[in-house]
């Protein structure tokens, strides 16, 4: 055998594996991506044709109604997101935090914008909390409504069951969802394909239908509404739950895999099934008051009913997970405070998870279901969180476009301009059902927003304050004695926020206990608005003093905070800092509201509230618990 031939193999075999690695990831984005987008058609049809959006149940409505779908999943999926936002990555992370984060880099040039472009990222990631309530709710409460269709008696026992499996749900967070993740792919295979199949037969049947592939026909539609159009947005943008996840989750699978599982099955399979939700109506327009299990014959619901409430535990879990990212990613950015973040995976670092969240969620999550009662009750709910978040990821975007990818001006606009056309009316028929439910996730988000704020001011008051009332650490040095103190060969990490001021904790530790160790780290830690930051970047280092040395250690806001291997690096810049000889002291801060012009009493107190029960520095920097020693402050602010 030749070398060329042996070459040749080679490359094939590379191929091969590389081929195989593509597929195994696209398999799990279409597993985690696409399950709430996934579980829309259980509900989105019937909702076109509700009292409220005036819509009359004959031929032309229910194939300018399927058509307004299609086209919709085409423009705001298909073109904004797949094609165009996907593009807009954050060294390789995606969501809105992250897409903020990029705009405020790009606009480096203008200072002015930074702040408000992380607001309104920051803005955009609290909505995003309000969907993570509703989308469980919705999708599990709308596949458990399967079982009025298999027959009426059971009813009553639709909102106690849906209980039960979310309650399950939220139980088993706490074991990972490493093994579950495995088949999420493979089940949403079974469920696309269920979707396509079940929709091609009725396709078949009235062939008619395909005039909604016409974009004329949703045109007609909509224009035939007049002011009731907005009512028919409000319907339509539940076929696009959970269309901010596809750039959410970039991070975890890349951009190709997740654009590979749109066009080659999630969009096919979505659009074969409103068609044959459409053609069925055409032929049996009392099908209307559930289109989705209508499609399935008598011997084919319970199976349709047990894979839908499958599908809806996917769609659930995906956002779940994506609260978790979320949170951690507010916290090191800043805008909440420490939390106990677990680790439910030995190889994959992103996969996490947050009891508080947790549990918040599962409280809301319940109280959606109990207040709201019917997937149409919450379908009133839904919307106007993500049609916002939509929004806001459209104008974070045209930044991008104007000052990263240096687009000219006038395309950037054309094409903003237009997104930004479709969004708002979204936004407007969504607005309209504010009174109908509306209110609640514009509640959750709003009240996540407020105390995001209250945190970001409230530590910015805090290291105000340390640097007005600090002992300038320079200044201190200099007047320090070593051959004066007693001194300890161990290594003394001091972790601060303001690396000016000498840290309460040496302070402390200077007069209560009149030493000095022979090797002092005034350590700092910086959160950048990257996700990931190279090991080359990760240690700035300063030499102060003999005895003294500035450290900074720089982390992304998806990484682990591991303090202690950060600081192994140090070696290379000539500190050594062994692992078995350091001692890490830490100045706990005792927040005490006083009156005064920082913030208003209740947010001071919100503020303390919070401090205190913030998660510990040990747990979340991964301090060795054997070698630190905490000392109090009080901080007035």
């Amino acid at each position: 055998m030749t070398a060329q031939s042996l070459s040749t193999q080679a490359d094939i075999g590379n191929q091969s594996i590389k081929s195989q690695s593509a597929a195994a990831i696209t398999l799990a984005a279409l597993g985690v991506v696409y399950g709430d987008i996934g579980t829309s058609p259980l509900y989105t049809f019937q909702e076109i044709f509700r009292p409220v959006t005036g819509v009359t149940l004959d031929a032309a409505n229910i194939t300018g109604a399927v058509s307004a779908i299609f086209w919709a999943l085409m423009l705001v999926v298909t073109f904004k997101y797949v094609l165009l936002i996907l593009r807009a990555d954050n060294r390789g992370e995606g969501g809105v935090l992250a897409l903020s984060a990029l705009a405020a880099q790009s606009t480096e040039k203008f200072p002015r914008l930074r702040p408000w472009l992380l607001l309104l990222g920051l803005f955009g990631a609290t909505l995003f909390y309000g969907d993570s309530v509703i989308t469980p709710a919705i999708s599990v409460l709308g596949a458990m409504e399967g079982l009025s269709v298999v027959t009426p008696t059971l009813t009553p026992f639709v909102v106690p069951i849906t209980l039960g499996v979310l309650v399950g749900l939220f139980l088993v967070q706490r074991k990972g969802t490493g093994t579950v993740g495995k088949i999420f792919g493979p089940l949403m295979i079974l469920w696309f394909s269920i979707l396509a199949i079940s929709g091609a037969v009725h396709v078949v049947r009235e062939p008619q239908i395909l005039a909604a592939l016409n974009p004329l026909c949703a045109i007609r539609f909509l224009i035939d509404r007049g002011w009731l159009v907005f009512a028919v947005f409000g319907a339509v943008v539940l076929a696009l739950t959970g269309v901010e996840a596809l750039y959410a989750d970039m991070g975890h699978f890349g951009r190709k895999p997740i654009q590979w599982a749109w066009v080659g099955m999630v969009m096919p399979a979505l659009a074969l099934n409103y068609l044959g939700q459409g053609a069925l109506l055409l032929r049996d327009s009392s099908a209307v008051s559930n289109p989705f299990y209508n499609l399935f014959s008598t011997e084919f619901l319970w199976p349709a009913v047990i894979i839908a409430t499958v599908a809806a535990i996917i769609a659930s879990q995906a956002v779940i997970s994506g609260a978790y990212s979320m949170t951690r990613q507010a916290i090191q950015l800043g805008f909440l405070p420490r939390m106990s973040v677990q680790h439910t995976s030995a190889n994959e670092a992103g996969q996490i998870y947050l009891p508080a969240v947790n549990w918040v969620l599962l409280i809301g999550v319940v109280a959606a279901v109990l207040i709201f009662k019917t997937s149409a009750g919450l379908a009133g709910a839904y919307g106007i969180a993500v049609t916002l978040t939509m929004m806001i990821t459209t104008m974070l975007t045209f930044f991008v476009m104007i000052f990263r990818w240096k687009l000219p001006k006038a395309i950037a606009t054309m094409l903003i301009g237009f997104l930004l056309l479709v969004d708002l009316a979204f936004v407007g028929g969504c607005m309209i059902k504010f009174f109908d439910g509306g209110w609640f996730p514009l509640v959750l988000g709003g009240l996540l927003f407020l105390v995001m704020a209250t945190w970001r001011r409230g530590r910015d008051i805090v290291l105000a304050s340390i640097r007005k009332e600090g002992v300038d650490l320079q200044a201190f040095i200099a007047t320090l004695n070593p051959a004066e103190i007693q001194q300890s060969t161990r290594v003394a990490v001091y972790p601060v926020a303001d690396p000016s001021t000498v840290p309460q904790a040496l302070l402390h530790n200077l007069k209560h206990n009149q030493v000095l160790h022979e090797r002092n780290v005034i350590l700092t830690v910086r959160f950048s608005d990257v996700p990931w930051v190279d090991e080359s970047e990760r240690v700035e280092l300063e030499n102060l003093h003999k005895n003294f040395w500035q450290v900074t250690l720089h982390f992304g806001f998806m990484e682990v905070p591991d303090v202690p291997k950060a600081l192994k690096l140090c070696e290379a810049f000539g500190l050594n800092i062994p692992l078995f000889q350091t001692s890490y002291f830490l100045s706990r801060e005792t927040i005490v509201a006083t009156p005064g012009s920082g913030m208003g009493k209740w947010r001071e107190n919100l503020f303390a509230t919070m401090s205190r029960n913030a998660g510990g520095v040990v747990e979340f920097f991964r301090l060795p618990d054997n070698a630190v020693v905490e000392l109090g402050t009080r901080v007035q602010i």
